[in-house]
């Protein structure tokens, strides 16, 4: 597959993508490297890279425990500690091999370590493929308050290896696919249409996907690189979803990000239908395919009430007022939407029903 050209980098993909990392690692003249891994990636995915790595360049690798609740500053703490401790300095480059959580947080320590350093992201998940890590956001949760602390900056380069998939769990899967549901949604009808039976799609169709998807959300974070205008489309299914996520993190049934963001757009697609922006047809097209991927979730009234609390925290947000971006028809968005709170709660009797 061609390598995608980005805002400052570009995205290889498979073998292609280790060829152009030992370019990248002699063309910089690094000093050391180090590559942050969790115990899942230092298991299933380090030893590959680790034999694609051709340079006598000291590595070092520095371990992190998986989940969201590590994405936080205490982690930060540690990591720049280790790096401090193994003698790394403004020539090092650190090496993000894992899903979102480890290229978010990953990105934000480099950023930050010495006034910044360069970093490589391998995504190893499929979210972190065609959405975490892809148009330079990188940061850390406050609390359980999703990603309000980071900043917008690039790595060096972007590999893309759908080989490490294979030992991806199939909830993770769908996670990754809720992402890709939405690029269609708020972008391309038509690749939209390809997801209204997985039962039709194949191993081969799935890096054909993972691609589009990838150039879909490119293709928008290159217009709007700081989020001024239509990069906010990217949030569809979003306010809902991250206000769900951050409420079950700390009850017994959390929500992997993708399953909250599922949630969330069916919740915004019907906002949207409210807001007569699409069709009763389009909206019940929505919520039946997405319904027949992703797992029902119930809400009792004080859950809706307490996620709704969350909406303020929204790093969306604008004046004080909350901001969603809705669908205009499948395939288009509109951004800065106010929504009621009347709306909201309507929104959660419908997915309850």
């Amino acid at each position: 597959m061609q390598s995608i050209v980005a805002n400052g980098y570009s995205i290889y993909f498979n073998e292609n993508g280790y060829d152009q990392i030992n370019k990248s690692i002699v063309e910089n003249n690094y000093s050391s490297i180090f590559i942050l891994v969790d115990e899942h990636t230092n298991e299933y995915c380090l030893p590959k890279i680790l034999s694609n790595l051709a340079t006598e360049i000291s590595i070092e690798i520095i371990e992190i425990e998986c989940g969201e609740e590590v994405k936080n500053i205490t982690t930060c703490l540690e990591v720049w500690s280790v790096l401090s401790d193994l003698g790394a300095d403004r020539k090092s480059v650190l090496i993000n091999l894992g899903g979102g959580v480890i290229t978010d947080i990953g990105g934000f320590i480099a950023s930050t370590f010495k006034r910044g350093i360069d970093f490589i992201n391998i995504p190893t998940t499929l979210l972190g493929m065609v959405d975490a890590s892809i148009g330079g956001k990188n940061g850390v949760d406050l609390g359980n308050l999703k990603n309000q602390i980071g900043v917008i900056n690039v790595p060096k380069l972007l590999l893309i290896d759908t080989q490490f998939l294979e030992t991806l769990p199939q909830n993770q899967m769908k996670s990754g696919l809720a992402e890709m549901l939405k690029h269609g949604l708020i972008y391309d009808k038509k690749y939209w249409e390809m997801f209204s039976d997985l039962s039709l799609l194949n191993s081969d169709d799935l890096d054909l996907l993972i691609y589009r998807s990838i150039e879909i959300k490119n293709e928008i974070v290159k217009q709007d690189p700081t989020e001024n205008g239509i990069r906010k489309a990217l949030n569809f299914g979003h306010t809902l979803g991250h206000a769900i996520e951050s409420y079950l993190l700390e009850t017994t049934t959390p929500l992997l990000h993708g399953e909250a963001i599922a949630i969330g757009m069916i919740l915004e697609s019907y906002i949207s239908k409210e807001k007569e922006l699409i069709s009763n047809e389009e909206f019940l097209e929505i919520k039946k395919v997405i319904m027949s991927i992703f797992e029902i979730h119930s809400f009792s009234q004080n859950d809706i009430k307490l996620i709704q609390e969350l909406l303020i925290h929204d790093k969306k947000n604008e004046y004080g007022k909350v901001q969603f971006a809705l669908l205009k028809n499948i395939g288009n968005t509109a951004i800065n939407q106010s929504v009621e709170s009347e709306l909201i709660i309507d929104s959660f009797h419908n997915y309850n029903s």
